[in-house]
C-alpha cells in the first residue's frame, strides 16, 4: 500500500519526498504521543504546542495555507496527498497547523476589512485558534432551518447573540467561534447568518465538555446576549447557508482525506499483526478467514481512494461537487470503521486494549457516520440528485 500511495503523490506532481517528511513526523513525533494528547489538560496543551514548534523548525507548518498568511501555500490538489498521511493520527493537523484551513479561508474571503487585517495571519501562525458552532441541543442537525440562536441588531449596527450550540470541536481551547444565527423572524433559510465571536467576550461561556463515546474535544457553549461589533457579521446578511455549503464541502472532503489515512493505519497495524503471528495451527496469515479480512479491507481502501480524490479535483477545479463529496465522505466512514473492525478481529483481545491505537480509530470510523452530516442525508442527497439527472 505505500507504493500505491506514493504512485498517487508522483501523479499529481508533489513531492513524495515532502510526503515521507510528514509521514515521518506523524510516525516519529505525534503518534508517540497521542495517549498524552487524548489525555488533555496542562501536559496536553504543552506537548501540543511543542510538536507545533518542530513543525515549524521542520517546515511542516501549516501546508495548505496561502504563504502571504503564514502556510505552506500548497494548492488543493497538492495538499490532498498529504492529507491522508497527516490525518493518520486525529491529532496531525492540529500539530502540523492545518485544522485552521477552514476558518483562514472562510474570513479571509467573506470577512469584512478589520476581520481579514485582524485574523486570518493570526489563525495561520497558530497564534489564535477558532472553532465553529452550528448545531444545537434538541435541533435536527441536518435542518439548520430550525436554528434557535438569535442574534438582533442593535441600534449602533452591533448585533447581540442569543443561543446554545453543542458538539463544537475544539471550543475549550478557541479565542475565536463562528456561529450561526437567525437574524430574521421567519424560519426559512435565507434568515440565517454567520458571526465571528470572540470567545473572552461577555456572556460567552463554554458550558460543559461533550465526551464522543468517551473521548473528549467536544463542548457545549451558550451565548448570553454577547454583543459583537457589526463588521463582525461574516459575508451578508442572511448569507449563512451559501458560505456554510461553501466550507461544508471542503470540510467534508479533508476529512474524508484523513479518514482514509486512519483506514490505512488500521490495515498497516493488522497486516504486520499478520505476519508476526503464529499459533499452533501455523502463521495467521495461512488462515483464509483472516485472508478474507485482508482482503476485503484493501477492497475497501482501494474503492474509496479513488472516490475522495474525485471530490478533491472537482472542489479544486470550481465544479459542483455534492455527488462526489456525498459519496467520498460515506465511502471513507464506512472503511474506516470496516477496516479498523477487521484489524481489531485479527489482533483478538488485544485489540480491545490500551496497547495499540485500534480502539481510538474504531471510536473515529463510528463517530464519521455522523459527523459532518450522517450517512443517510448523503444518501439521499446523492440519490436524488442522480434521479433528477435522469429526469431531465
Amino acid at each position: 500500500m505505500v507504493d500505491d500511495r506514493e504512485q498517487v503523490s508522483e501523479s499529481s506532481g508533489v513531492a513524495v519526498e515532502l510526503r515521507s517528511r510528514v509521514d515521518r513526523f506523524i510516525r516519529e513525533r505525534v503518534m508517540p504521543a497521542e495517549k498524552v494528547l487524548d489525555a488533555g489538560g496542562p501536559v496536553a496543551a504543552t506537548t501540543m504546542r511543542d510538536l507545533r514548534v518542530l513543525a515549524q523548525q521542520e517546515g511542516l507548518w501549516a501546508l495548505p495555507l496561502p504563504s502571504e498568511l503564514g502556510g505552506g501555500g500548497l494548492s488543493l490538489m497538492e495538499y490532498a496527498q498529504v492529507a491522508e498521511v497527516e490525518g493518520a493520527s486525529d491529532h496531525g493537523p492540529a500539530a502540523l497547523g492545518s485544522t485552521s484551513l477552514l476558518d483562514v479561508l472562510m474570513l479571509n474571503r467573506h470577512g469584512r476589512t478589520r476581520i481579514r487585517e485582524e485574523y486570518p495571519r493570526r489563525l495561520g501562525t497558530g497564534e489564535l485558534q477558532a472553532c465553529y458552532a452550528m448545531t444545537e441541543p434538541d435541533v435536527p442537525g441536518t435542518d439548520p432551518s430550525m436554528t434557535r440562536t438569535r442574534a438582533v441588531e442593535e441600534a449602533d449596527g452591533s448585533w447581540r447573540i442569543s443561543g446554545r450550540k453543542w458538539f463544537t470541536s475544539g471550543a475549550a481551547d478557541a479565542d475565536l467561534v463562528t456561529v450561526l444565527a437567525r437574524t430574521d423572524r421567519s424560519t426559512d433559510r435565507g434568515g440565517l447568518s454567520l458571526f465571528l465571536v470572540p470567545t473572552g467576550a461577555p456572556g460567552f461561556r463554554v458550558v460543559r465538555e461533550l465526551p464522543v463515546l468517551g473521548a473528549g474535544g467536544q463542548s457545549e457553549i451558550e451565548l448570553d446576549g454577547v454583543r459583537v461589533p457589526g463588521d463582525h457579521l461574516i459575508g451578508e446578511r442572511g448569507s449563512a447557508l451559501a458560505i456554510a455549503g461553501e466550507r461544508l464541502q471542503l470540510g467534508r472532503t479533508l476529512r474524508a482525506l484523513r479518514w482514509t489515512g486512519q483506514a490505512q493505519r488500521a490495515f498497516d497495524l493488522m497486516c504486520e499483526r499478520v505476519n508476526a503471528c503464529t499459533g499452533s495451527r501455523g502463521p495467521l496469515g495461512g488462515h483464509q478467514l483472516v485472508q478474507q479480512h485482508v482482503f476485503e479491507s484493501l477492497l475497501a481502501l482501494r474503492t474509496t481512494r479513488p472516490l475522495v480524490h474525485e471530490a478533491v479535483t472537482r472542489i479544486a477545479a470550481g465544479l459542483d461537487a455534492h455527488v462526489e463529496v456525498g459519496l467520498a465522505k460515506v465511502a471513507a466512514a464506512r472503511t474506516l470503521q470496516q477496516v479498523t473492525d477487521a484489524a481489531i478481529q485479527v489482533h483478538g483481545a488485544a485489540g480491545l486494549g490500551p496497547d495499540t491505537p485500534l480502539p481510538a480509530l474504531f471510536r473515529t470510523g463510528r463517530a464519521s457516520r455522523i459527523l459532518d452530516g450522517p450517512d443517510e442525508l448523503h444518501i439521499t442527497s446523492v440519490a436524488r440528485r442522480a434521479l433528477r439527472a435522469y429526469r431531465t
